[in-house]
């Protein structure tokens, strides 16, 4: 017997799994959440404060002054990730709450976490 609402695309069930990640990581000003989004080509990451809403800094590998580690996506996740931490402690930011917002931490995911963390933020 099938369930009426049981999820059906890949969508769905990430975002079911993001919505499960959200209930228990919360950013506030002191630690905000960097959240991580990944589409087929590129890889985005955020710094979020939840309590008042907004998003203090956004960095992409399509952003100016990458460095990347390799040709690859998972060299220009690492170098993403590298890029946030240095605008982040420009902007006095520190310690983050990592958000892998549904995905496996595994591949460019985990590539953005190592490159904030050589970059000098803490989780």
């Amino acid at each position: 017997m099938r369930t009426i609402h049981a999820p059906k695309t890949r969508l769905q069930l990430r975002y079911r799994r993001h919505l499960r990640v959200r209930r228990k990581v919360s950013g506030t000003a002191a630690r905000p959440r960097l959240v991580v989004y990944r589409s087929l080509k590129h890889i985005y990451a955020q710094l979020v404060n939840d309590e008042l809403g907004v998003t203090l800094l956004g960095v992409s590998d399509l952003s100016e002054g990458i460095q990347a580690d390799g040709a690859a996506k998972v060299g220009r996740a690492k170098g993403t990730g590298k890029l946030l931490a240095e605008k982040a402690k420009a902007a006095g930011i520190t310690r983050v709450v990592f958000d892998r917002a549904g995905y496996r931490y595994h591949g460019r995911v985990q590539a953005v976490a190592d490159g904030a963390r050589e970059g000098g933020l803490e989780f």
